[in-house]
């Protein structure tokens, strides 16, 4: 199983992104999926998660500027995130709580992350 994490990039302050982490190999079903961010020398803290049955939940500081949604038919978690700031630059990692096979545990797993950098 990976997790396949993208866009992340440079944009400027107020600018927009949308971020994209795919899930793939031997999937049975995925539960939540999410981000966390890590800025540096901070700890990783969490951005937004999804349920299986499209419940979100956000950090405080992201509320109305984030979005986050997921494609089940694609194992596919997206965070569109809006009115960018610097204090946004961090590294944004994807997980997803999914079985490998039918009747087997929940295992939570990590995307290799994605750098966001917000800058003018």
């Amino acid at each position: 199983v990976q997790l396949q994490a993208s866009g992340g990039g440079l944009v400027q302050p107020g600018g927009s992104l949308r971020l994209s982490c795919a899930a793939s190999g031997g999937i049975s079903s995925i539960g939540n999926m999410g981000w966390y961010r890590q800025a540096p020398g901070k700890q990783r803290d969490l951005v937004a998660r999804v349920t299986s049955g499209g419940s979100t939940n956000y950090a405080n500081s992201e509320k109305g500027r984030f979005t986050i949604s997921r494609d089940n038919a694609k194992n596919t978690v997206y965070l569109q995130m809006n009115s960018l700031k610097p204090e946004d630059t961090a590294v944004y990692y994807c997980f997803a709580w999914l079985r490998a096979r039918v009747g087997g545990p929940y295992r939570e797993y990590w995307g290799q992350g994605t750098l966001v950098t917000v800058s003018s």
